[in-house]
């Protein structure tokens, strides 16, 4: 099956896309619709001052005829108009007409006089366009009629209009894409953020129909999916609950046996059995885990004191100098998850280091740093999922069942944060816990 790509001049977001088509389309209308009135408008001036022309010209020229001579030079400032004026002098020298729209103008000056005046008409200038056309009244004397065609005046009004009314445009067309786009948005958060255990708030059935629509089979989709893990959760939690019992009578019995090598294999076994029952029990558990009101907790000396309980064992568990912060969180389930990463790298590399620091995108994490042989770069993902273990540094020999970084993970999604991990650099693994976003205090040191 192929599938189509989008162009790569359409913008990647939905938004953008609608933004795009309908205000593009809504200018070309409004060009469009300016465009016609504009040139219908420049027709019917177009047509008035040809018409004027014709009535103008005939009325100017027999009033110069009755006027004597000594008297026309005084009235003929009166007789200009925008477009054209009447010189008492012969034409200007010049080419022949070269424009359709030259010609016309003559030839209607020509209709209105009768043909009763031979016309020299003679283009002066062609930028502007600027020619004239020459006759000599009954006397004798040379009357030049100058044609300088101007462009429709526009008022200084009407830029500043045509400017409010695209920006009117634009603005109608980002609400309603907003309204359309804001529902869109607010279903994808809400299927990012869906919670397996079934804790999500459900999703406002409002809106339009179809947004409803989709509301209210994500509802349903995140019940059922609620439903499923908690069925099987509870699959789990009973198996890991009842095989406690079984396999502490199987230790009292090998435990009855006399002393032998293949004792201390079986009591092995059952070691390794019983903690896979454990962490089976922990990791159904931390999948429906009840949050109760976040504490605003000192995350510093959260971290001291973790390191000081590992510490006071006897572990070689240091906390490393970084950024001082505090948060609103839950420390008991903040805590499961930096013990277990803790315990993980204490099994794998004998030590472990903590240190707390905000990233780039100030962000509040907590590291869990290990020298120990590390996970290959492409198993980092696989590593966080249930019952994946790695051979054969972190095998089952080392006493790992693959639901260490599982609970972890599960434990931080629940917090609303993410566990990454990563190489560390020089050697070992890097586990970071980004904490939410939510009331916090950083104080550099």
């Amino acid at each position: 099956m192929t599938v189509m790509q989008s162009p790569r001049w359409l913008p990647g977001t939905l938004r953008a896309r609608l933004i795009l088509i309908l205000g593009v389309g809504l200018l070309l209308a409004h060009g469009l619709s300016f465009a016609l009135l504009f040139g219908e408008r420049m027709d019917a001036t177009r047509s008035m001052m040809l018409r004027n022309l014709y009535e103008d010209v005939p009325v100017s020229v027999a009033l110069l005829e009755h006027l004597p001579a000594d008297e026309r030079a005084a009235w003929v400032p009166r007789l200009e108009r925008r477009t054209y004026r009447y010189l008492l002098r012969p034409a200007a020298a010049g080419a022949p007409l070269s424009t359709e729209r030259s010609r016309q103008v003559t030839g209607l000056i020509d209709d209105a006089l009768d043909q009763r005046y031979p016309l020299r008409p003679r283009t002066v200038s062609s930028m502007p366009e600027r020619y004239e056309v020459e006759l000599t009244l009954a006397d004798g004397q040379p009357l030049t009629i100058e044609i300088t065609p101007a462009p429709m005046p526009v008022a200084t009004w009407l830029p500043w209009v045509l400017a409010a009314q695209v920006l009117v445009l634009l603005l109608c067309v980002g609400v309603a894409v907003r309204l359309a786009t804001r529902p869109l948005a607010r279903l994808a958060l809400a299927a990012e953020c869906l919670d397996p255990a079934g804790n999500n708030v459900p999703l406002p059935e409002e809106g339009p129909w179809e947004v409803a629509q989709a509301a209210q089979a994500l509802n349903a989709l995140q019940a059922r999916v609620a439903a499923h893990v908690s069925e099987r959760t509870q699959i789990l939690s009973a198996i890991s609950h009842d095989l406690q019992t079984p396999i502490t009578r199987m230790r009292l019995r090998v435990e009855a046996m006399e002393a032998s090598p293949s004792q201390d294999k079986l009591l092995g076994d059952i070691d390794q059995v019983s903690q896979l029952v454990r962490e089976g029990l922990d990791y159904a558990r931390s999948a429906s885990v009840t949050l109760g009101p976040a504490i605003h907790v000192d995350l510093t000396a959260f971290l001291e004191s973790i390191a000081g309980d590992y510490q006071d064992a006897g572990r070689p568990v240091q906390l490393l100098q970084g950024t001082l912060a505090s948060r609103d969180t839950h420390p008991q389930v903040l805590r499961r998850v930096l013990q277990n990463l803790i315990d993980n790298a204490l099994a794998h590399a004998g030590s472990a280091e903590t240190q707390l620091r905000i990233d780039g995108e100030g962000r509040v994490c907590i590291d869990v740093l290990d020298r120990g042989p590390g996970i290959p770069a492409d198993q980092l993902e696989a590593a966080l999922k249930p019952f994946h273990r790695l051979e054969p540094s972190r095998g089952r020999a080392t006493g790992g069942t693959g639901l260490g970084l599982a609970i972890a993970q599960q434990l931080t999604q629940a917090l609303g944060g993410s566990l990454r991990l990563s190489p560390r650099e020089g050697g070992g693994l890097q586990a970071t816990v980004i904490l939410p976003e939510g009331a916090s205090r950083t104080i550099q040191p």
